[in-house]
């Protein structure tokens, strides 16, 4: 049986609400639905998701118009289960619309009409990892590479979970995050193919409005987007998570929430840096949040990886020392504050080239996370070290060890046309 529900939304609507509920109903006894909507694409973008009478069920953003749900499977960015009986909700999130508005055509089925999609599986590889460096670390610490920002099919990404596993493999990491927009659907798979590949698959989420964007990470259920940005980091420090405000100075996705309590995390370096890595804007907020708060928030890079093109996976790389690559201990060492971030990448004849076992790297080699260690520079001959002050200081040899005495964080490298190779706090 398929039930269609039209409905004309407009900017009243969206001043009023950006996540429009469609209510609808599902008997007792149904083992799916199905779920499509169809509006005028070239004049509005209209964001899909579901809420079941027992939770939230998924989330697609504009990358679908279509979702089904059954007992053992459900299109990527929807958790799996038989419908529970009640009352459901399409949520349409209003997210650009014309001034005339526009009319959405809601179709539901329940049963589902079409079977559940499956995701491409890719094969097992193997390279070098960054934690095959050998960089310098305290007893039973390790410096690991990763990156903090991905995506899927299980929201707008183009690759399956296996096949950015394998690309997170080929940039020589030893961990990622996979962070889909408003849903946690993919978190129950990371375990499995991360333990294919080989490679630290992180739980995390993008809880993403148009009032700014953050990381939630760890396996600690999911955030509820609709909630202002402050219960975002309460409620992810209250589950044992780590939370990173991402992309904070963006284009029209910079933050704007107000925080009276900073989190734990952000994404100082987004691959957007590397439009122009001479650009000064990260440092002029980085100092902002850093002068409101007695503990520094940790600095971690992401490359908000969607799908193939002119940047992969490792740009930026981000180094956490840990105990070892397990999502909990990445994390640990990014609540920790032992990061470091690099460009990640070396240019070659056809374009940068990830590579995390070359690229200059600045650190504290006894894994702290304040002012007390000393900084060693790594692959970083004739560039120059730079601290929060303006202090400069050419660097000569592949391996330079500068006391913590000489300046003050942040710290970082700079190549000769002031481009920013490597950070640390």
């Amino acid at each position: 049986m398929t039930v269609t529900i039209r409905r004309r939304v407009t900017l009243a609507d969206q001043a009023e609400s950006r996540y429009l509920p469609v209510p609808f109903d599902v008997p007792p006894g149904r083992d799916s639905l199905e779920v499509r909507i169809a509006y005028d694409t070239s004049t509005a973008v209209v964001d899909l998701g579901c809420e079941a009478p027992n939770g939230w069920r998924g989330w697609s953003g504009g990358a679908r118009s279509r979702f089904a749900i059954t007992a053992e499977a459900a299109t990527p960015g929807y958790l799996p289960g038989a419908p529970e009986p009640g009352a459901w909700h399409v949520v349409l999130g209003l997210h650009q619309l014309p001034a005339e508005g526009v009319e959405i055509v809601v179709e539901i089925d329940v049963p589902a009409a079409a079977p559940v999609e499956t995701e491409p599986v890719a094969p097992v590889a193997e390279v070098a990892r960054g934690s095959s460096r050998g960089l310098p670390a305290p007893g039973g610490l390790t410096w690991f590479a990763g990156d903090f920002h991905a995506h899927t099919l299980h929201s707008d990404g183009s690759e399956s979970i296996d096949q950015l596993a394998a690309r997170a493999v080929a940039s020589g990491l030893d961990f990622l995050a996979v962070t889909d927009h408003n849903t946690v659907s993919h978190h129950a798979h990371l375990p499995g193919v991360g333990a294919r590949h080989q490679v630290s698959l992180l739980p995390g989420q993008e809880v993403t409005t148009a009032y700014g964007h953050a990381n939630a990470f760890g396996d600690i259920g999911w955030i509820d987007f609709r909630r202002p940005g402050q219960a975002w980091v309460d409620d992810v420090a209250a589950r044992g998570g780590v939370l990173s405000v991402n992309h904070a100075v963006d284009g029209d996705c910079a933050w704007q929430f107000p925080l009276e309590r900073l989190p734990a995390a952000l994404e100082l370096w987004h691959i957007t840096w590397y439009r122009d890595l001479t650009a000064t804007f990260p440092w002029a907020f980085w100092a902002r949040w850093g002068g409101i708060s007695p503990n520094p928030v940790t600095p971690i890079g992401g490359s908000d990886f969607h799908r193939p093109g002119a940047y992969t996976l490792g740009m930026p790389t981000t180094w956490v020392c840990a105990e070892d690559p397990s999502p909990e201990a990445i994390l640990a060492g990014v609540a920790a504050g032992r990061t470091a971030i690099s460009v990640g990448a070396r240019e070659s004849a056809s374009g940068p080239v990830v590579d995390p076992l070359t690229t200059p790297l600045l650190l504290r080699p006894d894994g702290s996370s304040g002012a007390d260690g000393d900084l060693v520079a790594l692959g970083a001959d004739g560039a120059v070290l730079c601290d929060a002050d303006g202090r400069r200081r050419v660097l000569d040899g592949d391996q330079v060890t500068v006391p913590a005495s000489w300046g003050r964080g942040p710290f970082h490298v700079a190549d000769g046309q002031r481009r920013i190779l490597a950070l640390t706090i």
